[in-house]
């Protein structure tokens, strides 16, 4: 083993020896945060890359696709959207006891922290801009123009993705979430008409799955695409507009901080950027900004889950699955305010 990572450094180094001419133990270093698949440096020799696998242990139907964002990764090279470079997926659970794949690792600024410290005002400002361009971008991908268009079922987005998780909310171990249970009844009848709006949905586009040039104020790369599949693009922005309704200790939210002072826009401005740079799509509604709090109240659910479990990937989980109450409830306020 390399250190405490639980990676098989040998098992590691004849997997990459086959790949590429290298001698010696690869240096593997477990990446801090995230709740998702558990993500690692390697050093081997002169070569840098990032590797990321599924989670040990049972893990809910349909989360981390491990397969599915190697596959949007290597779909997007070469679009205006940027990604690293996916390198190799191995689905061979035997390797490294889950599947898992290489990316090339770039040199870039990482934020957990919406606020985005130690940035000048002006910074912070064209960096929530240019996150704003960048969702934009994506979204103008014609998914069947790289190879995805059958990476997802179009048409019906909303309904399908409400079933989904509500699928995955009810089959939770843990206790139910009174906001939840209203959420999933307020949902799928204060859906909108389906307008037919298809593009390429990242799932869990926001400041802390982005990296930006170590200097200038504009994004280098989107990382974690587990979530990724066809959808519809407002939930993408539903889901990245979540700090302007969220506080600090609810995964680093904007409310209750001096963010105005601090450069960041307006809500209202970062959409309008979106939208000025995006294919024509309808307005941001609460019903959007409600479901995406919705679907990442669940995300916490499944955290929780894990977390009893013994399986979650971040070692902080138990202290976050109160989150799954917390989103629950600013979605409700949302709704409310409407």
């Amino acid at each position: 083993m390399s250190g405490s990572t639980g990676i098989d450094a040998g098992a590691l180094a004849d997997w990459l020896g086959a790949r590429l001419p290298c001698e010696g133990l690869p240096r593997v270093a477990r990446i801090g945060g995230g709740q998702s698949n558990p993500t690692f440096f390697v050093d081997w020799g002169g070569a840098r890359f990032v590797l990321r696998k599924k989670p040990e242990g049972p893990i809910l139907p349909g989360a981390h696709a491990i397969e599915r964002e190697f596959r949007v990764l290597r779909a997007l090279e070469g679009t205006e959207v940027p990604v690293p470079r996916a390198l190799w997926l191995e689905e061979d659970a035997g390797i490294l006891g889950t599947p898992f794949y290489v990316m090339e690792r770039l040199k870039g600024r990482v934020f957990d922290d919406t606020t985005l410290p130690g940035v000048a005002p002006q910074d912070r400002r064209a960096m929530y801009l240019d996150m704003a361009r960048t969702l934009a971008r994506l979204h103008a991908v014609r998914p069947e123009a790289v190879g995805l268009g059958d990476f997802g079922k179009p048409g019906n987005y909303f309904a399908r993705q409400i079933a989904r998780w509500s699928g995955q909310y009810a089959a939770s171990t843990g206790p139910r979430i009174a906001a939840l249970d209203r959420l999933v009844d307020w949902l799928p009848a204060n859906m909108p008409e389906d307008d037919g709006a298809v593009s390429i949905a990242h799932g869990d586009f926001r400041v802390g799955n982005l990296m930006w040039h170590p200097t200038e104020p504009r994004v280098i790369a989107v990382l974690d695409w587990e979530l990724s599949t066809l959808g519809h693009p407002l939930a993408d922005l539903g889901f990245c507009v979540i700090p302007w309704h969220s506080g600090p200790e609810e995964y680093r939210g904007l409310l209750g901080t001096d963010w105005r002072a601090g450069g960041i826009p307006e809500r209202d401005a970062f959409v309008a950027e979106y939208q000025a740079h995006a294919r024509p799509t309808g307005p941001l509604l609460p019903f959007h900004v409600a479901f995406a709090l919705f679907r990442f109240a669940v995300i916490f659910v499944g955290i929780a889950d894990r977390a009893r479990a013994g399986s979650a990937a971040g070692k902080d989980a138990a202290a976050l699955a109160p989150l799954a109450e917390r989103f629950a409830i600013r979605a409700l306020e949302v709704v409310d305010q409407s």
